[in-house]
Order: C-alpha cells, then structure tokens, then sequence
C-alpha cells in the first residue's frame, strides 16, 4: 500500500485515456477511500468517481443522512487529498436546508472571484508600481479562487424527495451553476428505513407496513419542467458510459443539474446479498423498474431534442424482479391479495412510465 501512494501519474496514460471516458476515469485517483458504509453501498461508487473527475477543486455541501455519516464519522473522513495536497471541500448541513447552504458556498465562490476578476482588470490598467503592488497582494490573498470550483450538493432520496425538497426546487428554480446528486435508496436509509415520496408502490417499509399504496414522486420530470436544468437518471451498475457522461456533461453545464443516482441499500434485502448491488442495478434497468436518460437543454439551443433516453426497452420480467427484495416480497407473505394488487399497479406504472419518455425522446424540437 505504500509503495502505491508513492507512483506517479504518469502523462502519457492521462494522455490516451481521456479522464471523460470509463477507462481514463479509472487511472484517476480516487478522493474518497475507506469509507464506513455498509458492505456492497450504492451510494459511495457514485460519489468515488465524482472525486475521481472533479475532487482536486471541488466543494461539497452535504444534507444529512447516510452520506453525511459515511461521508464525515467523527474523528474521520474518508475525502482525501492528491499528492499536491488538493481535494473535496466537504461540508454538512441540516436535513432541511442542505441546497440552500450549497447555493450559499456557490454564490460565496462567485463574489470572492468577482473581486478577484476586478483587481486583475484594475492591473491591466495601473502603471504605477506601488498600485500594482497592493492590487497584486489583494490578488493573492485568495489565490485559491482563481481555478473555477466544481459546486456539489449531495444527499438522499429523504431530503431531496422530501424534507428539503422545497429548498432544492428552489436551488434549480435559481439557475445557478450548481450540481445536485441524489443518492436514490428509495427509503429512508440512515434512519431506519421509514418509506419517502421515492419509495415506489407496494415497497415494504417503515410506515408502510401494508406496502406504499402510491407511486413514487418524479422528481425528474419536475427538474425538467423548467427546460434549463441538466437533468439525469444513472445506474452505474446497469451503464457505466451513461453514467460518465451524465457527470461531465452536468459539470460542464453552466446552469443547474440534478443526477439522480439509483442505489441499492441493505433495507432492500437483495435475495443474493449487497455483494451483488451492481448486478442489482442492471437488473433494475432491465426489468424496466429504473429508467436511465439525460435531459441537456444545450441541445434544444442547438435546434435538437434535448432529452435522450439511454434505457432501452425492458427486457426481463418486472415481477421476477422485485420478488428478488425483501422490501418487496414480504407483502406476498403478510397481504398477499394487497400485494397482487400493488404489484400489477406497479407494473402498469413501469410500462406508462417508460412509454412516456420513449414518446418524449421521439419529439420534434419546436421551432
């Protein structure tokens, strides 16, 4: 071990495998190691890769919840810094304001780099050297700042679902270059498991211990509705390009994104174990129970549909799958006619679901 944190990068690797590509994405190292997560987490793979693209200049405000306590367990933290001494600013905020307090660390950014723009335009113009001076001390004082930073705000499906859900339309309501990313466990996870407005149809959970009777919120397409909010679904398990693509072209979005990431969680009671959560998710996409698409309103800019659907069309049995999870298959146990009846709900919604975003990757950008 080591003896590995003592290699170098080396130049021509970066060079060949673009850091934008799955492959180049890997030799990256990553700003996030030994986490206290559960064996097999959904969440941290996402977070890992984000600090492998973005962690040498990036800011993360962070809600409360399982993030927060993998993410900072007192007296230690798994964000770490390269060999230059960069990483993740990590910071947590309360359940309920966590957007909020990230849209505060972005526009704090933007007013110390403002004032930075301005005492390097007042040097251009200043011939006198004690002037020059004094401007150029003021400069360095915050010399930090003078790279653009990568503003992340992470957190659960209870808080962007729920609790701080209001401060987090109001974030992407804003059009401030922040990234948003959901870690989707459909369930309160880090409290126990209470059921959330992701939690889908006929899930067991806590205060739904007949099976939720209601579909799951879509929080998506209330991000889209706004036509200037990168929005993405991602399973890392199911498309690990998709998902790449989703974190750079999100970053790269000089506006709000939200990416919603789908992770399984030891609530779930996956048949084979959390050792098999990627598989889980590819299972899930394919089952149609998880739709994977990315919605970039540059290309309605440039006359094109700016929703693409990267799932294709389910190709393995919806019920075979949920019957593989506890959260699910208890009900067949305890209600058994209730279960029926939630189950084909829940198929139902499946098919509608993904036929709506089928239809709405066949439209024609208006004119």
């Amino acid at each position: 071990f080591d003896y590995g944190t003592t290699i170098d990068e080396k130049p021509e690797v970066a060079e060949k495998f673009k850091f934008s590509t799955v492959k180049g994405s890997q030799f990256k190292q990553p700003l996030l190691e030994f986490s206290g997560a559960c064996a097999g987490c959904g969440e941290t793979p996402y977070a890992k890769l984000v600090t492998q693209l973005f962690g040498d200049r990036m800011f993360i405000a962070n809600a409360t919840g399982c993030s927060s306590i993998w993410g900072a367990s007192a007296p230690a933290t798994p964000y770490t810094t390269n060999k230059k001494g960069y990483g993740p600013a990590w910071q947590n905020s309360l359940f309920e304001d966590n957007a909020e307090f990230g849209l505060g660390m972005a526009l704090g950014q933007n007013a110390i780099r403002d004032r930075l723009a301005g005492y390097v335009a007042e040097l251009e113009k200043v011939v006198d050297d004690a002037k020059v001076g004094e401007l150029a001390k003021k400069t360095l004082v915050d010399k930090d700042e003078l790279a653009k930073k990568s503003m992340w705000i992470f957190g659960g499906d209870g808080w962007a679902y729920d609790i701080g859900f209001g401060g987090l339309d109001h974030v992407i309501a804003s059009g401030e270059n922040v990234n948003i990313l959901v870690f989707d466990t459909e369930v309160y996870s880090n409290t126990g498991g209470q059921s959330s407005k992701a939690t889908p149809i006929g899930s067991v959970a806590q205060f739904a211990a007949a099976g939720k009777a209601v579909k799951k919120k879509d929080l998506a397409a209330i991000a889209m509705s706004y036509g200037y909010v990168y929005t993405a679904q991602v399973a890392m398990g199911a498309d690990n390009n998709q998902v790449l693509k989703a974190l750079v072209e999100a970053e790269s979005y000089n506006g709000p994104s939200l990416i919603i990431c789908y992770a399984p969680c030891i609530n779930h009671g996956i048949k084979g174990g959390m050792g098999i959560a990627q598989l889980e998710e590819k299972k899930a996409v394919e089952a149609g129970y998880w739709n994977c698409f990315r919605y970039d309103p540059r290309l309605a800019d440039e006359g094109k549909n700016p929703f693409q659907l990267d799932s294709k069309a389910p190709t393995a049995s919806y019920r075979d799958f949920i019957m593989g999870e506890v959260r699910y298959n208890a009900l067949t146990r305890s209600f058994p006619e209730r279960a029926e009846k939630l189950f084909t709900e829940a198929e139902k919604f499946a098919e509608q679901k993904y036929a709506h975003l089928k239809q709405l990757s066949t439209l024609e950008p208006a004119e």
